[in-house]
């Protein structure tokens, strides 16, 4: 990845949050693995930037329990999930998304609905394809378009410090028909309106994705 593509050109943003967002999209890709070390040299380097915003990214990684500082020498290293944070991952996804799914459900413009509609499309689409990794982009901002579909403020400011830590749990999947299917199913339960069902599909869809995680030990 060049430095342009890593941080995105965006003037008005703080370079350390660039970098941050820049970590945090390569370790819920997979292209920074669990036990990885992270060189602040070398990242420097390739964004062209000063040691200090990627201090400042790694700092702020390690609050969100994406990184560790392992030894006297400082090395950090991208974090192992580990089955209770999975646990207590999915726990609060049960609970935040059920409440955003019934929000949602009462809530959505037709115009949001559609959108939800063509990220469930495109996930299919590039299931079908076996494209995995766009897959998990598309579901990836389905539930990111659920919690804005919501209209609940605090939602997205409750989810954006685990929201890295998520993204990695939805490439975790080794049943993307199951995925795709609980996806429609709760994009026709939010379209018609119904909240109860809705709830339903959305618990029942984080309770599928848990035993998928930890029965097969994917954390």
């Amino acid at each position: 990845m060049s430095a342009a593509e890593g941080l995105r050109k965006e003037p008005n943003s703080p370079l350390g949050e660039q970098v941050r967002r820049a970590l945090q999209e390569r370790i819920a890709e997979g292209r920074l693995q669990p036990g990885d070390r992270i060189f602040e040299q070398e990242l420097a380097v390739e964004f062209g930037v000063s040691r200090v915003p990627v201090r400042e990214a790694i700092r702020r990684l390690q609050g969100d329990g994406l990184v560790e500082v392992r030894d006297r020498r400082r090395g950090v290293f991208v974090r192992s999930l580990g089955r209770r944070q999975a646990e207590e991952l999915f726990d609060v996804r049960e609970a935040l998304e059920g409440l955003a799914a019934r929000l949602a459900a009462e809530r959505s413009s037709p115009d949001g609905v559609e959108r939800m509609a063509a990220l469930v499309a495109e996930a299919r689409r590039s299931l079908e394809a076996g494209d995995f990794a766009a897959m998990a982009e598309a579901n990836s901002a389905f539930h990111d378009e659920l919690v804005a579909l919501s209209g609940h403020e605090l939602l997205p400011t409750m989810l954006e410090p685990l929201h890295g830590r998520l993204a990695y749990l939805f490439r975790l999947n080794l049943e993307p028909d199951r995925v795709c299917a609980e996806h429609e199913q709760l994009h026709a339960a939010i379209a018609a309106g119904d909240a109860e069902s809705a709830v339903a599909v959305a618990q029942q869809h984080v309770a599928s994705s848990r035993r998928m995680v930890v029965d097969h030990d994917l954390c």
